[in-house]
């Protein structure tokens, strides 16, 4: 489903887009999905820092868990 959202834009940017038959709606909506996932993907490496760090500590004083089991 789709949703009706108000943006204000550059008007000469709007201009030469459509000068150039862009899909503006397409376009406004891949850069919108980008976003979103960079700040979803920032927001979770921060919930998750602590644990993140910890584990990485916990391998430079111990070495991976599967260390003695790997074949390279």
């Amino acid at each position: 489903m789709r949703a009706r959202d108000n943006l204000t834009v550059e008007e000469d940017l709007v201009r030469e887009a459509r000068d150039y038959d862009m899909n503006l709606s397409r376009i406004a909506e891949e850069a919108l999905r980008h976003a979103v996932k960079l700040e979803r993907n920032r927001r979770w490496y921060e919930e998750n820092r602590a644990a993140l760090e910890a584990y990485a500590q916990e391998v430079r004083e111990h070495g991976c868990i599967l260390d003695d089991y790997r074949m390279f």
